[in-house]
């Protein structure tokens, strides 16, 4: 995959919409979508979510850490 069908791809993953995505990279929507079309083609899956598990379970994405808030004593 290109670096910007990656870059578009893990900010789908992110929950961005297109526009968003379009707005952030400073590309059309159009764009987004072709780059996500053409990510979803080598990737195989049918829909924008299976799209997103792949590069998840393939490691293409990787899931952003949350640090655990400390526990609390009651």
């Amino acid at each position: 995959m290109t670096g910007r069908e990656v870059e578009v791809l893990t900010l789908t993953g992110r929950g961005l919409s297109n526009s968003t995505i379009a707005d952030e990279l400073v590309i059309s929507e159009a764009t987004v979508k072709t780059h996500l079309n053409r990510a979803m083609n080598k990737l195989g899956p049918g829909s924008r979510a299976q799209a997103v598990v792949v590069a998840y379970e393939t490691g293409l994405i990787i899931p952003a850490t949350t640090p655990t808030p400390p526990e609390t004593t009651p």
